[in-house]
């Protein structure tokens, strides 16, 4: 009896030693899952409230798809692109828009050679402006052309919303988009507000515009837009007395730069003084020197983008 009654009390101290001194495997796995737990918790917090912030995307009425032309940087002969794009696709009957979203530098007003006012319609929706067979909208439209537009982020985004949603596009089988340079409100609200098909990076050979290609592309990629590929721009000159060719911006940096981001090259178009003529005066080299071979790059790019983009069940005719 007195034998038992000792064995019986030294078992309460190994117990709680047991008990008080957990193995340090079973903490770390609790640990674990405790973690694991939490940061799938948090995890599913952001995405809701991630949800909540981005607004559905809705369609253009009237506009079967849309089309972006991008780049990280100005001056790299973004809107010179877009412009001509938008004429290559009409050139294969197809009826095209063009929306200008660079609101602090609208450049297509001049380059298609239009000038006035939007009227209203019926529904008080703008009426876009035409010229060569393109229906065209732009803030230049609303302002005097010189004119600094001196606004802050939530006034440009109203002013895009506008341009979007209570514009009269009629019926279009693209619309193609000439966005501002950069990766900032513009670019994010346009990606998150409509269905984008496609979006064209526009770039230079040079390293430093490559550099901004690259983020612009990688924008597009983490709000689920396609990106299309790279236009190569300026990418080489030719002397027109002696014909000898001056890769003045660096040779097939675009190409380097679509191989390491798995992307096509949509086309190479030249540095050329036609090209720079005919934009300023409001004459699109497309559409001025409809044979040159300055244009028919800028058709070859058309064809690219065109083969690459789901094909209009019906075309919606000529504006």
């Amino acid at each position: 009896m007195v034998l038992l009654y000792r064995s019986w009390r030294r078992w309460p101290p190994v117990l709680a030693c047991h008990i008080t001194h957990t193995p340090a495997w079973i903490t770390a796995a609790l640990r674990a899952r405790s973690s694991s737990s939490s940061a799938e918790k948090i995890e599913e917090r952001q995405k809701r409230l991630m949800a909540r912030g981005i607004p559905k995307q809705k369609m253009i009425p009237g506009v079967k798809q849309v089309i972006v032309v991008a780049s990280g940087k100005g001056g790299v002969g973004k809107s010179t692109t877009a412009v001509n794009l938008a004429l290559g696709i009409a050139a294969n009957d197809m009826v095209v828009g063009l929306l200008d979203a660079d609101v602090y530098g609208p450049s297509i007003p001049r380059m298609m050679n239009l000038r006035g006012n939007p009227e209203l319609t019926n529904s008080n929706l703008m009426r876009p402006l035409v010229n060569f067979g393109i229906v065209c909208m732009s803030m230049g439209f609303l302002v005097e052309e010189g004119a600094p537009v001196v606004w802050r982020g939530l006034m440009v985004m109203s002013a895009i919303e506008r341009l979007l949603r209570q514009v009269d596009w009629g019926q279009l089988d693209y619309l193609v988009v000439d966005m501002p340079p950069g990766t900032g409100d513009v670019q994010l609200s346009i990606s998150q507000n409509i269905p984008i098909s496609g979006a064209v990076i526009v770039s230079t050979p040079q390293d430093i515009a490559l550099l901004d290609a690259q983020r612009a592309t990688e924008m597009f990629r983490k709000v689920n837009v396609p990106v299309l590929g790279i236009v190569q721009n300026m990418s080489v000159f030719q002397c027109p007395k002696c014909k000898y060719e001056s890769h003045i911006f660096g040779a097939d940096g675009a190409r380097a730069l679509a191989a390491k981001l798995a992307l096509d090259v949509l086309g190479d178009i030249p540095l050329h003084l036609k090209i720079r003529e005919t934009s300023d005066k409001g004459q699109p080299i497309v559409i001025s020197h409809p044979d040159s071979s300055e244009a028919k790059a800028y058709l070859r790019l058309a064809a690219e983008v065109i083969k690459r983009l789901p094909t209009p069940c019906v075309s919606s005719g000529k504006v």
